[in-house]
Order: structure tokens, then C-alpha cells, then sequence
């Protein structure tokens, strides 16, 4: 089955004039690696994050790199990470030779079970890394009363939640570290990037070095290395369509809420409250920055997969996705003894996520259009 009508897609920027003028300004400036616009973001980003220090780097995947460097993770070292989260979390814990151990999460909100991960800590456990799953917000008081409680240092991995807040305080200005992406399939965008927020200056510093190979400027002019660091500064032409982006934040927030509002409302009758999304916490409405969409499927009453359904919207010219697979299942982690049945909540989740289109380029009418068909799928899989 296929349909004439333009194809949704499931992720896209929104980008404009302003972006498209900053990043040529940049380009005929001749300075085009880090430079003003680097420094003039980290500063807007400080100033939305309650003055807290940010610094920018090539990804969030970098900006997680140089985060544990910065707390001195490494062999011999444990780190607890909320399961439902994208592959980069296990994978950079790994790479500097730690120790990923896994979490389960809640079901509903597919954030981190502090009850799982109090069962998972060891001696040996330096920290944690909570996912802000979708954009919505962990349970900030419970979630810090239980790092004070064990000792742990905090890495929220909030690459879905820039524009999300707990209590009304965006994430990102209080708490430990806090990681962001700006990849284009994320609330705004930087092309490629991250950013990494700290809690004071000399820990901002110690970042410049860890992103620049390691290199520190002696008082005679000279360079020394302490560290083999990476290489994740961001360049001038991404901070120029960040800048411009950032001041676009609030309104691809409130849209999104909008959208997912809809969704709510319209897959209510067509899926149930069940296999829907946590829509926020309760008295804080306008904390969800809903980078994603993501329900569930009630596969147990269907005649087809999965993979079925997304082709049959596919034809219907819908594009979706899955966020996220169980990372502890993939070939890197069963190689270490993680199996089927370690985190059953996250496994059910991976199994049954689907996740529908959400961004600032979509209207009212995309929104309709995608239930429609996702009705119109579902149907025909119970035949």
C-alpha cells in the first residue's frame, strides 16, 4: 500500500535564515575551527544553565569521554547506567577500561530504578548515569539523595532533555555533570555536538585540556601534555548555528509539547494508557522537552513484528524508529555474561518500543496523518 502524500520524516532541524547567515558569516570570516562563537555560545548555554560553566565538544558521546577522564574513571572501576539509553554510555565506560553495569528501569517512565541500582552497587562503583529518557526528567531529589547516600558521582546523560526542567530549574543548572547533544535529531541542533556542564571553573578548564589532546600553555609560551587527551573542540560555523538555534529553544519546546499532547490524546483510544509515554510529573507540565515519542506496541495481540508494522508505515509514508534497543544484549556486553532476562523491564521496552515521529517541521495535520495510519496498521496486524 502506498500513498502520494509527502513523507513524514521521523527526526529533522528546524533551520532558517538566521541559521543559514550565521554559518555563512562564519565561513567568510576565515575563522572557521573554535574560536568567538565557541566562547559566545559556552557563555549562552552558562547563562541558561544558571551560570554553571559549559563547555562545548564534537558530540555528547565526547563530551561522556572526557567526563569520566575528568572524574578519573578507569580500570578497576564500576559505573551504574540506566539501561534505556543509547549505545554510547556502555560503550565509553568501556573504552577507558571501567566497568559497565547495567540497570533496569521504570516501565512507564523508562528512567533508572535507584532500587535495581542499589542492588548492582559494589565497592568498587564511582558512579552513575541516569538517562533523561525522552526529555523527561529522573526524579531529581531521589535520584541525588541516592548518589549523597552511596557516594557517587552523577553524569546525567541528558542528550534528549536540553529544554527540560525538574521543579521548574532546567536540567543542566543544578546537580553533578550534565551532558548534552546538539546531533540534528535533538531539540537543537549544532549540526554534530555537545556540551558537558560542570560545577566550577577549574573543572571547566581541566575540560578544555581533556578536548584538546591533553595540551596545557606554559607561562613561557610553550605546550606540555599531561593526559592523552582526544580531539573534541567544536568548530566556529557549528557554534553560529547553535547560537541561533539556542534562542529558538523555548518555542521547538512548547511545540513539541503541543505535538505530543496530540499524540496523547489521539492514541489514548487506539493503544491505551499502558503502551504510551510518560507524559511528566505532576505539577510540572512544562518540564517534558519530548525530544522523542516513543510507545509501545501490543505485539502479544498482533499477527505481524515489529519490523512489519514500521515497513507497513513506511508504505504509508511515515518513518519510525526504535529508542532503544537493550544495550546489555548487544555482542559487546553478552560477551561479558549479560543474558536475556537480566533487566525485564528494559528488554520489554526494547522489544515493543516504536517510535513515531517528533520534531518542530511536523503540523497538526502530520500528527492526525500518523495515527491514522498507525490505526490503520494495527487493524490490519490483528487480522
Amino acid at each position: 500500500m502506498t500513498h502520494n502524500r509527502k513523507p513524514i520524516a521521523f527526526a529533522a532541524p528546524s533551520l532558517g535564515e538566521e541559521e543559514f547567515a550565521a554559518a555563512d558569516a562564519v565561513l567568510r570570516s576565515g575563522w572557521i575551527a573554535s574560536g568567538p562563537n565557541v566562547t559566545a555560545l559556552e557563555a549562552e548555554l552558562s547563562a541558561y544553565f544558571d551560570a554553571r560553566p559549559t563547555r562545548l565538544l564534537t558530540s555528547e558521546t565526547a563530551a561522556l569521554e572526557v567526563a569520566l577522564q575528568l572524574l578519573g574513571i578507569g580500570p578497576g572501576d564500576e559505573v551504574l547506567i540506566g539501561a534505556q539509553t543509547f549505545f554510547s554510555s556502555g560503550n565509553m565506560v568501556e573504552k577507558l577500561g571501567a566497568k559497565a553495569v547495567f540497570v533496569d528501569v521504570d516501565l512507564k517512565s523508562r528512567n533508572i530504578d535507584l532500587a535495581d541500582a542499589a542492588r548492582r552497587i559494589t565497592v568498587k562503583t564511582k558512579a552513575i548515569i541516569p538517562t533523561h529518557f525522552a526529555g523527561l526528567a529522573c526524579d531529581m531529589d531521589a535520584l541525588y539523595a541516592f548518589a549523597e547516600l552511596h557516594k557517587l558521582r552523577v553524569i546525567e546523560d541528558a542528550a534528549l532533555a536540553i529544554g527540560s526542567s525538574w521543579r521548574g530549574k532546567a536540567i543542566g543548572a543544578f546537580g553533578d555533570i550534565t551532558l548534552f547533544s546538539f546531533h540534528p535529531n535533538k531539540n537543537i541542533t549544532t549540526i554534530e555536538g555537545g556540551a558537558l556542564v560542570c560545577n566550577d571553573i577549574a573543572d571547566a578548564k581541566r575540560v578544555e585540556v581533556l578536548r584538546f589532546h591533553g595540551i596545557s600553555r606554559l607561562p613561557d609560551q610553550t605546550r606540555d601534555v599531561d593526559f592523552p587527551g582526544g580531539k573534541f573542540n567544536m568548530s566556529d560555523v557549528s557554534a553560529a548555528i547553535g547560537r541561533a538555534q539556542l534562542r529558538k529553544l523555548d518555542g521547538f519546546c512548547q511545540f513539541r509539547r503541543q505535538l505530543a499532547g496530540q499524540y496523547l490524546n489521539r492514541l489514548k483510544s487506539i493503544l491505551g494508557e499502558a503502551l504510551l509515554p510518560h507524559a511528566g510529573h505532576a505539577g510540572d507540565e512544562a518540564g517534558h522537552s519530548w525530544n522523542l515519542f516513543a510507545i509501545r506496541l501490543p505485539l502479544y495481540q498482533l499477527k505481524r513484528s515489529r519490523a512489519d508494522i514500521m515497513d507497513a508505515m513506511k508504505a504509508r509514508g511515515v518513518a519510525t524508529s526504535v529508542s532503544y534497543e537493550s544495550p546489555h544484549l548487544t555482542s559487546l556486553f553478552r560477551g561479558q555474561g549479560w543474558k536475556i532476562g537480566d533487566l525485564p523491564n528494559t528488554e520489554l521496552i526494547a522489544d515493543t518500543t516504536l517510535t513515531l515521529p517528533l520534531h518542530a517541521g511536523l503540523s497538526e495535520a502530520d500528527v492526525d496523518y500518523v495515527c491514522d495510519s498507525l490505526a490503520s496498521v494495527l487493524e490490519e496486524a490483528r487480522r
